[in-house]
């Protein structure tokens, strides 16, 4: 039986409530949501470190993974020792105890479900990518980045579900990809102001966008157009990666349109922003994601 999380890692899982799309909602299996929950708070907390976003500046943190208190603020070494507790979830022993709570919740998991490090580990290298990388000269460059930031926790839910096959995991890739490129669009601004721009150079310059005209309060025409661009983009990709939806039955399937429908209504509601991201991230309704989730079953019927 798996500890109940304490309040700081509560506090990591409850951010699953602010996504764009479902992560664990009611009507799946319990044993599912409990295993898609310990996913989800190892992916948000390494995030979480890449971002400096830790409860009491990460001191805690650090302290959990075996890190002097003053070591927080290095987040090269906060993932590394991030790292370490995460491959004693895959080893056997006595002295392999995960020491971070969320990495303990995890290790259930992994075992029942037959996960491998990979996916994991891809997730703690793209966001080492963070600290190195601020700026992606191509679209092909962004995409390797999603290979390793996004990719990944699609193929652990299938991995969960245990419904992975080559297809399904390629159909994955594409709709995790176009979730990260559309958080990329409604986090412009947020972006920026840690140093990071995901809009492919080559685009900005094709579009005659500089990054001093991502600072404006309100989005210009060029930056307009180049978001609509880049969200055209998205959508071709959540249309390839569509079918997976009616790949599977059940539950399963409720879920995956609950992602591929999140999609969709983010990408909508950029589009009813005008494109102009800056103000802020453009938000769906709840009713927009009820109406997309309802329309991609009806497709994928």
């Amino acid at each position: 039986m798996t500890a109940a999380p304490d309040a700081q890692s509560r506090a990591v899982l409850d951010k699953a409530a602010r996504e764009n799309f479902p992560v664990a909602p009611f009507f799946v299996p319990r044993a599912w949501r409990a295993d898609l929950m310990a996913v989800y708070g190892f992916a948000r907390l390494v995030d979480d470190i890449g971002d400096g976003d830790l409860a009491n500046d990460g001191r805690d943190d650090a302290l959990r993974l075996g890190l002097p208190e003053d070591s927080a603020g290095d987040r090269l070494a906060m993932l590394d020792a991030f790292e370490a507790d995460l491959r004693r979830v895959f080893a056997d022993g006595p002295d392999t105890v995960p020491r971070h709570p969320l990495l303990a919740a995890l290790r259930p998991t992994v075992r029942r479900c037959g996960l491998t490090p990979a996916p994991f580990l891809g997730l703690i290298e793209a966001n080492r990518q963070d600290q190195k990388v601020r700026r992606y000269a191509t679209y092909d460059d962004l995409l390797a980045y999603c290979e390793l930031s996004a990719n990944p926790v699609g193929r652990l839910v299938l991995g969960i579900t245990g419904t992975a096959t080559p297809e399904r995991i390629r159909r994955s890739d594409a709709i995790c990809t176009a979730l990260q490129i559309v958080e990329h669009l409604q986090d412009v601004t947020e972006d920026l102001g840690r140093d990071r721009i995901y809009l492919p150079a080559e685009d900005m310059k094709r579009f005659g966008v500089t990054e001093t005209d991502l600072t404006a309060p309100t989005a210009g025409a060029p930056v307009r157009a180049l978001v609509a661009y880049e969200a055209e983009r998205a959508r071709d990709l959540l249309n390839e990666g569509t079918p997976l939806v009616g790949s599977v039955h059940g539950r399963l399937r409720l879920l995956l349109a609950g992602f591929v429908g999140g999609g969709r209504a983010a990408l909508g509601a950029v589009a009813d922003a005008g494109y102009d991201v800056l103000p802020g991230p453009p938000r769906a309704t709840r009713f927009s994601l009820l109406r997309e989730v309802g329309s991609t079953l009806r497709r994928e019927g």
